[in-house]
């Protein structure tokens, strides 16, 4: 092969490779412009922020058959989970005080802190005078447990449930006594 020809190979991959590097930032900037749903997108940023707080990525998976990178609450899902729940199944009054309280919490920069800075300002509302951060911390704290823990990833793998315990065994010989 003569250079010319590999020149032009390599030239040509580093310009594919940068393509597709601006195409998923453009569509990283159209989702953002173009995101619908219930909660904003910046909403479901800091839902997802939430429940990482509450369970980082940390724990190790046991299974032999499992992924053995260690899971947390976005691994699993547990940030969908709770925008899903929070959008179908709670009252109107409820939806209000939590979209009240996402505007206040981005407006502590809760995003860019790191893991402390995070746990530090959830606890404040745990521990504040005013109701609704009470009940925003406590029904966050809540459903993040309950849907991590809910999980095949959790439950299967993890604590090693199994759906029907015990072994079926069709063709046994009886012994006649």
């Amino acid at each position: 092969m003569n250079r010319r020809k590999s020149l032009k190979i390599i030239g040509a991959t580093g310009v594919g490779i940068a393509g597709l590097v601006l195409a998923d930032w453009k569509w990283q900037l159209v989702d953002q412009l173009t995101h619908e749903g219930f909660f904003s997108f910046q909403e479901e940023k800091l839902i997802s922020a939430i429940a990482d707080t509450f369970i980082p990525a940390g724990i190790p998976a046991k299974s032999p058959f499992s992924n053995p990178k260690p899971i947390g609450a976005l691994s699993t899902g547990t940030d969908k989970y709770l925008i899903r729940l929070i959008e179908h199944c709670y009252e109107q009054e409820e939806q209000e005080m939590i979209k009240n309280q996402l505007a206040a919490l981005s407006k502590t920069n809760f995003l860019n802190q790191d893991q402390a800075g995070r746990e530090e300002i959830l606890l404040a509302m745990a521990n504040s005078e005013v109701e609704e951060e009470k009940q925003f911390f406590a029904l966050f704290k809540s459903q993040t447990i309950t849907g991590f823990t809910t999980v095949k990833e959790v439950m299967v793998d993890y604590h090693g449930y199994q759906v029907a315990p015990g072994l079926f065994k069709g063709c046994v010989e009886l012994s006649q006594a």
